[in-house]
């Protein structure tokens, strides 16, 4: 009995008839036909009743057609597993994080990655949340840790490591009020990061969304240089919680009318390898794991 036959068999099973079984599978009327006959002699029975117009199962078809349906989901399965292997023992992963990123779980992911599954060339590319996102979405790299908010390019798959509203960043004896009002912030010097970060984005869309953009007095190439030029007076910065949170020199008040928050997290498109599909359980498990 071979694969063949099984598969010719339940076509024969599904199309009821044999002409449009062959069309199903590729193949010739007279071939399915002899494929099945010789099924039929090794099983000795018949497994269909062919004297109608229309090819239908005897009782010996009825009773073996669960069977040969698993026999080919099996195969399959089979099939996907060993591909899943090859894919982890040769291959390469293209990784992509944000610029500046300093976030221990990942490179846990990497290491143990790359120990795991050497002959599988790993790359690491630094860049703007905006352009990793774009580039997981054209398959230029394969899964990025980026900055984004509600909305990722259709077939792109995430999970949020990091979700958290927006403040602006004063010194810690400034006399600001409980809040700061996106409105108001317009009247203040602003200190930023650059366009194409998730921060960014998120702050460029709120504003552009209650009263137009906002244009920043300075764009700052890291949270530590935006915490440091509040420190030294040169305006209020646009971060996250918990990086305000994180200096005691600055305070971090809420801003009223920036209502989408700041997500960190990894992005892939939605038909990943074998390598970006382990790649991303072992991100799922650093993350998951206590400090």
């Amino acid at each position: 009995m071979e694969m063949r036959q099984l598969q010719y068999f339940v076509a024969v099973a599904d199309e009821e008839g044999f002409t449009a079984a062959a069309h199903r599978v590729h193949t010739t009327q007279p071939n399915i036909s002899a494929q099945i006959r010789g099924l039929e002699r090794e099983l000795g029975a018949a497994l269909f009743d062919r004297s109608g117009r229309s090819v239908r199962l005897t009782d010996a078809g009825r009773a073996a057609l669960p069977s040969a349906r698993a026999a080919l989901a099996a195969a399959r399965d089979v099939t996907h597993a060993v591909s899943e292997v090859r894919g982890l023992l040769r291959g390469s992963l293209s990784v992509g994080m944000v610029e500046g990123c300093t976030m221990a779980p990942l490179f846990t992911a990497l290491g143990t990655f790359g120990s795991a599954h050497p002959k599988v060339a790993l790359s690491l590319r630094e860049s703007p949340s905006d352009r990793l996102i774009a580039a997981v979405a054209d398959g230029t790299i394969d899964v990025a840790l980026a900055g984004y908010g509600d909305e990722l390019p259709r077939g792109v798959d995430s999970f949020t490591v990091i979700s958290e509203p927006l403040v602006a960043v004063m010194p810690a004896n400034a006399s600001f009020g409980a809040k700061a009002n996106l409105d108001d912030l317009r009247q203040h010097s602003l200190i930023c990061l650059p366009r194409g970060a998730g921060i960014r984005s998120v702050f460029d869309d709120a504003a552009a969304t209650r009263g137009g953009p906002i244009r920043p007095a300075i764009e700052a190439s890291s949270p530590d240089a935006i915490v440091e030029l509040v420190c030294s007076g040169m305006g209020i910065g646009i971060l996250s919680a918990s990086i305000a949170a994180a200096d005691e020199r600055v305070t971090g008040l809420p801003i009223e009318g920036v209502d989408v928050d700041a997500r960190l997290g990894f992005v892939w498109r939605g038909d990943p390898s074998p390598a970006t599909r382990r790649f991303v359980e072992l991100t799922r498990e650093a993350f998951a794991a206590p400090e």
